[in-house]
């Protein structure tokens, strides 16, 4: 359906309001049974995209914000102003625009903020519900290989060993170039060192079990016993 860009403006003028007024709960000190996965953003390059991975969130959002004001049609900028919503510890207020993206995105869009929502339900130990939104994004366009990586990195917490195997080879397949772990963007260390091990892996990297040995110490239990899987299958 088409969409109101003063719509989109007010979206985000409330993610910023919430976010000031401290009003999100931060999803990165309320572990218990959480299982995060993986973020991804919409635009891999760019000043926002650069600005994020360098840990200056407060510029990247304003990058982000620009972008929205010169096209408030780009929902690809909401989308990633979304996830440094979440590296911030502001989940609610992501999930509010990536609810917007969803509703009013492109297919691309919709895919990358349904990936988006999955990290959010995962990282509150909904993993059920991150499984549906993790299915979903595949359905938009089975090719690109962001959903894979989070699929395969919830079927491992699910405790489907085979099943992650198979979807990380598959993700690699289908990502040779290496875009789409490009544009993947890490919310714990822990994601980043699972996702590291799975694809160690698969390639038969010896250093898969230094991976799982660090996965194995963090701080998210179901992370932790995925991790113990891997290293007591490999003795």
């Amino acid at each position: 359906m088409p969409h109101n860009p003063v719509t989109l403006r007010s979206v985000a003028l409330a993610a910023l309001v919430l976010a000031g007024c401290g009003g999100a709960v931060d999803p990165r000190t309320t572990h218990g049974d959480g299982a995060p996965l993986v973020a991804t953003l919409a635009a891999a390059s760019g000043p926002g995209a650069e600005r994020l991975r360098a840990g200056d969130l407060a510029g990247a959002r304003a990058s982000y914000e620009v972008a929205l004001s010169a096209d408030p049609d780009r929902l690809s900028a909401l989308n990633d102003l979304a996830v440094s919503y979440v590296l911030d510890g502001h989940g609610d207020s992501a999930h509010r625009l990536l609810d917007e993206v969803v509703s009013a995105g492109t297919p691309a869009e919709q895919q990358a903020a349904l990936v988006n929502l999955g990290e959010l339900y995962a990282a509150d130990g909904y993993v059920a519900a991150a499984g549906a939104y993790l299915e979903t994004a595949r359905s938009i366009d089975p090719q690109r290989a962001e959903p894979l990586y989070a699929l395969a990195l919830l079927a491992d917490v699910r405790g489907d060993v085979p099943g992650a195997r198979a979807l990380v080879r598959d993700a690699l397949r289908r990502d040779e170039g290496g875009a789409g772990r490009a544009a993947l963007a890490y919310v714990y260390p822990e994601e980043r060192v699972h996702l590291d091990a799975l694809v160690a892996e698969a390639a038969g990297d010896p250093a898969a079990k230094d991976r799982w040995k660090e996965l194995a110490a963090g701080r998210f239990a179901a992370l932790a016993t995925a991790a113990e899987r891997h290293l007591l299958s490999s003795n």
